[in-house]
């Protein structure tokens, strides 16, 4: 039988991919956004293909916020950039 892989949306391109190929994004109990880099933290997730390019697009279609349901202010943005900027340097 074959293991059934888990898929996910990219709220920035829409494209289904694995999990193992996404980043998760996450909205803490305290209403926080923050990269969940483990994949394992509680809270409402959303994911985002590893790409600065699908950020951009999540932020301009306002993906994250449509799947938080809540307003995302620009800083939280500029610090998911830089951390994505930090993950695809590696």
């Amino acid at each position: 039988m074959n293991k059934k892989i888990p898929l996910r949306q990219c709220v920035g391109c829409g494209e289904m991919k694995s999990k193992k190929e996404m980043m998760r994004v996450l909205k803490t109990a305290e209403d926080e956004i923050v990269l969940d880099v483990t994949g394992k933290k509680n809270g409402r997730g959303a994911y985002l293909c590893i790409a600065a390019d699908c950020l951009k697009k999540a932020r301009k279609n306002k993906g994250l916020e449509r799947s938080f349901k809540m307003s995302i202010p620009e800083e939280v943005y500029n610090t998911l950039e830089k951390e994505f900027e930090d993950i695809e340097a590696k």
